[in-house]
């Protein structure tokens, strides 16, 4: 069986990283799929249980210089520790900066170049021993496993820059040792900087899970007792007090009260909650003494469907990352080689560049040829920066997918956003997408047959039935007067079409009118009641014996408030929509008229909406199809991009590639400008990650560039991909 799990995998540093462990994942035997995401720095596996466990998992995240850990390891104590190795590094690398620019700058070498040169080895080292332990620690693991991070290039850059300062005493060099202290307090700043703007990215899943109670108050044999909340089972009996939040998703079994909704609705207004309802886990009670049944515990909940959701979006890829993904494997390797050119070609044929370091006024004043080319060698180790190659998609993708929570939409998977930018046709189902998905008869009429009877007949053979518009009906009956139905004997359902049954046996038939045509019941006699009734948007069952019409319901769905607003926004931005739908054409099209949507397919069979999906993709290309998840799954999954609305507590959609909680259809125009949105951050960040490096590593190569300010622009190149990609969290995706 296939199993999807996640890994916290703490220990990534970079971009090399996360690759690492996503090829070691991937290795595993059984392992249907791996993912591994630097910026939440979580795995996300497919694998075969009956092949790969967990176990295996984890060691294999272990075997290359990784750890596996726990979920509840909080930022705050990451961002603490990163916080203090900053300060520590600082608070010596200022005063060898002082030092050093007393020397550079005026010539003063105080007290003596002898003390100096020893002092500053003295002063330089705890920055790399104690401050930097993490990043030598991590480079060590990095190559002793196989693969070279982002540390190895830093650890390679200061431990070169502060040899220097060691030769010194043998060989007539230019010392960088200030300059390794530096570059360290630099690295550590970026670092520090870096985990809180990503901590900021990821901030609404750490709303969602601190949303829901951390107790409940559950009634025992002995009474009730506040117990965690991982600590309910199925049945158990809560009780709610006023202003509390509830617990888990449940029925209510005794009270009425008023229940904010607004997680999932978006709707401030609190909506009324009595016995037979069922209740939301994370939403709070307002003013009414409750008892709830639990129905859903644990991951099942409605609150941890979305957070899982969340974080399926999270550890997915975008299409275009595979670019980026392919570069990071190469980069610090390369990087590496780049470096070792540069101090050859700065050692053999100095005055290549000589010209154009000649005017750089930081250029220490004793410069040679070897100083010149450690200088060039350390400031490509550190400029380059596989950092933001690495961050650049899953940023961006983790602030829109947090952002599409907020506001009721869940993206499944990252390929959807991709898609999303070249959609050029929206295909709408009708009933529950377009509609209320609420059908109510507004009219009945009967020939030659008591209304009692006829609705006795109609309600026996509805109520076997499962279609909307039976329910619709059987509602009716029951509201209009007392009816008892008759037994049914040989029943019969007819997908999309009707059913059929006897009645001490006689034959009746309840169905479509194509339906009643195929059976030989003729509807002549009606043509201007169903042309009236269409027209206005109702759609006719009709009620027939085994020769006769008997009579006709008019059932009517209503449209959704903000269904026109929301298709003639999806137009204007140039898309052309369509209905699909299983109904008649003259009631399909009444619909659209009023809706605005542009062209209409009815009478289509639930297994025939799939090629009509292909058939609009012949002619548009790139198609989204909406619909309601449950008969619609076929065609969401055929779709570019499958949009379902989400129903009250139930959002385990599995067909399509966007959830919208809220079930409306403004939440289509959302998802439209979120995808859109959070795509041109990507793009945006890949743009600079590329461009950074391609600019910055020629003119470290050419000695341009001061090794300190390398790794500024190192740094800042990863706080401004990152930086960047929370900027989308100011992003109105409303269109109210």
């Amino acid at each position: 069986m296939i199993k999807t799990t996640q890994l916290k995998v703490g220990g990534m540093t970079c971009a090399s990283c996360s690759r690492a462990v996503e090829l070691a994942l991937n290795r595993v035997r059984g392992v249907d799929g791996a993912s591994v995401n630097l910026a939440t720095e979580k795995a996300m596996i497919r694998y075969d249980d009956s092949v790969a466990d967990e176990d295996a998992l984890r060691r294999a995240v272990v075997d290359v210089g990784f750890q596996v850990q726990e979920e509840d390891v909080g930022c705050d104590e990451e961002w603490e520790a990163a916080r203090k190795r900053m300060l520590f590094a600082w608070a010596l690398t200022i005063p060898s900066m002082v030092w050093m620019f007393g020397s550079m700058v005026l010539g003063m070498h105080w007290p003596s170049s002898l003390v100096m040169r020893v002092g500053m080895l003295i002063l330089v080292l705890p920055v790399l021993v104690v401050s930097g332990r993490e990043t030598f620690m991590s480079a060590w693991k990095s190559v002793r496993h196989g693969s070279a991070n982002m540390d190895v290039l830093i650890v390679l850059g200061t431990v070169s820059a502060y040899a220097t300062g060691l030769l010194q005493f043998w060989l007539a060099l230019g010392s960088f040792t200030g300059v390794a202290a530096m570059i360290m307090a630099f690295h550590l700043t970026g670092r520090y900087i870096e985990k809180k703007a990503r901590g900021k990215a990821s901030q609404e899943i750490r709303k969602l899970l601190e949303l829901g109670a951390k107790t409940a108050l559950v009634e025992r044999e002995d009474g009730a007792k506040d117990i965690p909340i991982s600590e309910i089972v199925v049945g158990d009996v809560m009780r709610i007090k006023p202003g509390a939040r509830i617990p888990t998703d449940g029925e209510v079994i005794e009270g009425t009260t008023s229940i904010d909704e607004s997680m999932v609705t978006g709707e401030s207004i609190p909506v009324i909650r009595t016995v037979g309802d069922p209740v939301i886990g994370a939403t709070v009670n307002g003013n009414g003494f409750i008892r709830v049944r639990a129905t859903r515990v644990g991951r099942d909940t409605f609150l941890s469907q979305i957070i899982r959701m969340v974080e399926q979006a999270q550890g997915s890829k975008v299409p275009i990352q595979l670019l980026a993904d392919r570069v990071t494997g190469w980069f610090v390797p390369v990087v590496i080689i780049l470096a070792l050119a540069a101090f050859t070609v700065h050692l053999l044929f100095p005055s290549v560049f000589a010209g154009i370091m000649s005017w750089l006024p930081w250029l220490p004043a004793d410069m040679n040829r070897v100083t010149g080319a450690i200088y060039a060698m350390v400031a490509v180790l550190v400029i380059a920066c596989p950092c933001a190659l690495g961050l650049a998609t899953p940023t961006a993708l983790m602030v829109g997918s947090g952002l599409g929570a907020k506001n009721g939409i869940l993206i499944r998977n990252g390929e959807a956003i991709q898609a999303m930018k070249d959609v050029r046709a929206i295909v709408f189902d009708k009933t529950g997408t377009v509609t209320e998905g609420k059908p109510s008869v507004t009219r009945m009429k009967t020939f030659d047959i008591d209304d009692k009877r006829f609705l006795a007949i109609a309600g026996a053979l509805e109520s076997a039935s499962e279609h909307p518009l039976a329910g619709a009906i059987v509602n009716f009956i029951g509201e209009s007067e007392e009816v008892d139905f008759p037994k049914i004997d040989e029943f019969e359902s007819f997908t999309g079409k009707g059913v059929q049954a006897r009645i001490d046996g006689e034959l009746y038939r309840v169905g479509s009118g194509s339906f009643m045509k195929e059976r030989g019941i003729v509807l002549d006699r009606i043509d201007d009641d169903i042309e009236e009734m269409e027209t206005h948007a109702n759609t006719m069952i009709f009620v027939a014996d085994s020769e006769h019409l008997l009579g006709w319901f008019a059932v009517s769905d209503r449209i959704k408030d903000d269904a026109r607003c929301a298709v003639l926004e999806l137009k204007r931005q140039g898309f052309h929509t369509m209905l699909l739908t299983g109904d008649n054409k003259r009631v399909a099209e009444a619909i659209a008229d009023v809706a605005g949507i542009d062209e209409v397919i009815a009478e289509v069979k639930p297994g025939e909406k799939v090629e009509a999906i292909r058939g609009m993709q012949l002619r548009y290309g790139m198609v989204a199809m909406v619909g309601d998840g449950i008969n619609d799954a076929p065609a969401l999954k055929q779709a570019d991009v499958g949009i379902a609305m989400g129903s009250g507590t139930d959002i385990a959609i599995e067909s399509a590639d966007i959830t919208l909680i809220r079930s409306n259809l403004a939440s289509v125009v959302s998802a439209v400008i979120l995808s859109r949105a959070t795509f041109r951050k990507i793009k945006q960040n890949l743009f600079w990650a590329f461009f950074y490096n391609l600019l910055a590593i020629p003119l470290a190569f050419a000695g341009v560039l001061h090794p300190v300010i390398a790794e500024i622009a190192m740094a800042g190149s990863s706080i401004t991909v990152v930086g960047n990609a929370n900027l989308l969290r100011n992003k109105k995706i409303g269109i109210f």
